[in-house]
């Protein structure tokens, strides 16, 4: 393989007419920088440059070859600008997935990330699936799984964890007084499901001991902004994460019903494909991700 510095040399001879003025600007001993455009020629089998003690001239071979070589050069250099620009304030789009039920706690540090990094675009995908993070060129992939699977190809950073609760209207709560979940069965129920027909619901108790109520739900919605306002009008116990509803919990317009019995925990994390390499777009995206979504569910579990 040919030394892409020994092109940088010689198109540096030719550009400054010599080999004195040459070895000037590339900080380069005059009898060096001979010795190693000689190498080159021959290692090319040709004469590039006529020298004597007082004529220089570069050969029509020579002058098409500076051509080609300067243009390498130039290209390198473009390569290296690339990098250093790369290297610099964080730029360009970033492509994240993210479950349908975290979208609203995570909107405010979306926007934050956005406002923090001017250069920067995000593209966020919405769905309830696990994405192909090649496949669909997703750069970060925010998961919520009640266990972590290993991927030898997928880098994992825990953020906290998401528990789903039962909740009512103040009017309906008062119905949903008794321990035994039986009784969820004869009240109107809204679930986040596409499925039809009836759908079970399993559920733990303070000894692990699970508990499965097969219900058919009133309404049943992949939105949960939808179910929440349905269950805030008094239409059903609605099952979703605290945190979506911690507001209304908050002030009361939601209660908590059932709350012996509790779900699976979900364990919120992000997945991306390497560290190495990585944009510094997406390194610092996953960095101020990190950071607030720890913080929003460290305060929602609060």
């Amino acid at each position: 393989m040919q030394d892409l510095n020994d092109y940088a040399l010689f198109a540096s001879v030719v550009l400054h007419g010599g080999f004195a003025s040459a070895g000037r600007a590339v900080g380069m001993p005059k009898s060096t920088l001979s010795r190693r455009i000689a190498a080159l020629e021959t290692r090319l089998g040709v004469r590039l440059i006529e020298r004597s003690t007082r004529r220089f001239r570069v050969t029509e071979v020579g002058q098409a070859f500076y051509e080609r070589c300067r243009t390498i050069v130039l290209d390198v250099q473009q390569a290296d600008a690339v990098v250093s620009d790369a290297l610099g304030e964080p730029h360009g789009v970033v492509r994240c997935s993210c479950p349908l039920g975290l979208m609203e706690l995570l909107s405010p540090t979306l926007s934050d990330f956005l406002s923090t990094y001017p250069k920067a675009q995000l593209q966020m995908v919405a769905v309830d699936r696990a994405v192909d993070l090649i496949d669909e060129r997703i750069d970060v992939a925010i998961r919520v799984r009640t266990a972590l699977t290993t991927d030898a190809a997928l880098i994992m950073r825990t953020m906290g964890h998401s528990s789903r609760i039962l909740m009512a209207a103040p009017a309906l709560a008062k119905k949903c007084k008794a321990k035994d979940l039986d009784a969820l069965v004869a009240l109107p129920t809204l679930a986040s499901t596409d499925q039809t027909g009836a759908i079970t619901w399993d559920f733990f108790d303070a000894n692990d001991q699970r508990r499965s109520i097969s219900h058919n739900p009133r309404m049943t919605c992949a939105d949960f902004g939808a179910l929440r306002c349905a269950a805030l009008a008094g239409l059903g116990i609605v099952l979703l994460p605290e945190h979506f509803c911690s507001k209304e919990l908050a002030s009361g317009s939601l209660v908590h019903v059932f709350p012996e019995w509790r779900t699976e925990t979900g364990i919120v994390h992000i997945v991306f494909t390497t560290r190495r390499g990585l944009p510094p777009v997406v390194r610092a995206f996953i960095e101020h991700l990190a950071g607030s979504l720890k913080n929003s569910l460290a305060i929602s579990e609060a």
